[in-house]
């Protein structure tokens, strides 16, 4: 391909044009797209209207709406780069093995990232993490992000009492990874800067930034640094909201004192249950071998509906993390209370009865493919009990639901490709589909892949912003294999270059 990255064609020359509900006339025929000033002016069979100005060459690839991850946190994701992976962790003593050799980071600490304790036939104990790290602080974070497991070095650091197994769950949880995702900007900033070119490569032209944390002032700091890789929206947090409303933020406003109107504010994120693998979503029936335990709602509902209505009647948008069945249905009930428009977070386990809620509130339901496949097996074991249905992809859209489709990174990595593979196809390694009763076709997971949803899919049309990628095969034709290999050779920002390959 011509041109260079920063630049802005005038034609994109010689693609096919594919997406959700097609009107145009072009069938797989090659076209030329022009563009000028961000938009598309014009869509004609190729070499039918002069090429004028800097022309890149699609080489016969297929042209899409540009993709969005609706669920990052970014500088966790980004911070991920340095931390020592432990997905590949097989029990306990193996991750204590693992974070015995890690790398010791500038400040001292040894981080792991993304283990998953569910199904270990070994519980963790101080005595195996001391044994392996020393004294040196280690944490290693869950893979849900809801538990970390901190050696006693490290508790004493964080101001905790060494216990005999070192595992914080949900609020101390959420209070370790803030100050582990703490650093200084001009650590974090280069590694957020090197993720977002990562995703445009990947296609992505926009994401939903939920890091717990006052994101405004750091995203007005990297754009007036230059950032320009994608379109962001970030998250407030209920102890911001406050603040939010004083400064009178509105959902799709720019951040005050960015350089450009590529950050601009989203939504309220309020985290109102747990999660799977740490046995703390909130569920109508117990946890296997624990009676006692139906998870935990960490928020009630009188607060839901508060803070709900306090972001409404400022113009700030809802994102309610909500997991377990009786988490989906207090954020329903929440949403119909209020009158709040927005997002569940999640929705991993819904009852038969709420699903059809979603469309009928309009209440979108932002999801994680990728989910399913990871956890299918403690699913099928931890929730072996529950009657809802888990991760109800085709459901919730078929009953009118708008999904919008994002990772959680770094719960799973930022790639809207493996999102697709996984809602289409259920799969991954030659596994048997999970639920294939929920599988949802290409043209629906592609659609919700971009900024509008499944429901108000972003298409290609005359004066439709220039946010694209050029990729090798069409998406609703690919298998599973090649969705999840899928190379994209080129995506553009308003119509400026953000990738090239």
């Amino acid at each position: 391909m011509s041109g260079a990255l920063g630049e802005s064609p005038a034609v994109l020359a010689e693609v096919r044009l594919t997406g959700s509900e097609r009107t145009d006339p072009f069938d797989d025929d090659l076209v030329d797209v022009h563009l000028a000033d961000g938009v598309v002016v014009d869509i004609a069979p190729a070499r039918a209207l002069p090429r004028t100005g800097l022309v890149v060459d699609g080489g016969g690839g297929w042209l899409i709406p540009g993709l969005w991850d609706h669920h990052v946190h970014v500088v966790q994701w980004a911070l991920a780069a340095q931390r020592e992976p432990l997905g590949g962790a097989t029990s306990a003593a193996h991750a204590a093995e693992i974070m015995g050799t890690a790398a010791v980071l500038p400040d001292g600490r040894r981080i792991g990232t993304g283990f998953r304790d569910a199904l270990w036939s070994d519980a963790p104990t101080l005595e195996v993490l001391d044994a392996a790290t020393g004294d040196v602080p280690t944490y290693l974070i869950n893979a849900d992000v809801h538990s970390v497991w901190l050696n006693s070095a490290a508790l004493r650091r964080e101001g905790h009492i060494p216990d005999g197994v070192g595992m914080l769950r949900e609020a101390p949880a959420f209070e370790i990874s803030r100050r582990l995702n703490a650093v200084a900007p001009e650590i974090s900033d280069p590694l957020v800067e090197r993720m977002a070119r990562d995703a445009a490569a990947r296609g992505v032209v926009g994401l939903v930034d939920l890091d717990m944390a006052w994101n405004e002032d750091a995203w007005a700091r990297r754009t007036s640094a230059g950032f320009d890789a994608l379109r962001i929206e970030f998250g407030i947090y209920p102890e911001f909201l406050d603040r939010a409303i004083a400064d009178g933020l509105r959902t799709g406003d720019v951040a005050r004192g960015a350089a450009s109107d590529l950050a601009r504010v989203g939504p309220l994120k309020v985290i109102t249950d747990g999660s799977l693998g740490t046995r703390t979503a909130a569920c109508s029936h117990a946890y296997p071998d624990d009676p006692h335990n139906l998870g935990v709602l960490t928020v009630e509902i009188g607060t839901l509906v508060d803070l709900m209505t306090r972001a409404t009647g400022a113009g700030i948008a809802s994102a309610i993390h909500a997991i377990g069945d009786v988490a989906n249905t207090h954020a329903l009930d929440a949403f119909a209370a209020t009158g709040a428009w927005g997002t569940i977070e999640h929705a991993q386990l819904v009852s038969h009865a709420d699903i059809p809620r979603f469309g009928r509130l309009g209440v979108a339901a932002s999801v994680q493919p990728e989910h399913a496949i990871d956890d299918r097996d403690m699913t099928d074991a931890i929730w072996a009990g529950q009657t809802a249905q888990p991760y109800p992809l085709r459901s919730l859209a078929d009953t009118g639901a708008n999904l919008l489709f994002g990772s959680d990174a770094p719960v799973s990595p930022l790639d809207p490709w493996a999102a697709m593979a996984a809602a289409v196809f259920r799969t991954r390694d030659g596994r048997a589909p999970w639920q294939a009763h929920q599988r949802l076709d290409a043209a629906t997971a592609l659609g919700a892949s971009t900024h509008g949803g499944s429901a108000t899919p972003a298409r290609i049309e005359l004066g439709m912003r220039a946010d694209l990628a050029v990729c090798a095969r069409d998406p609703l034709r690919a298998s599973e294999a090649e969705l999840r290999d899928m190379s994209v050779q080129a995506t553009l920002l308003g119509g400026r270059l953000t990738h090239l390959a």
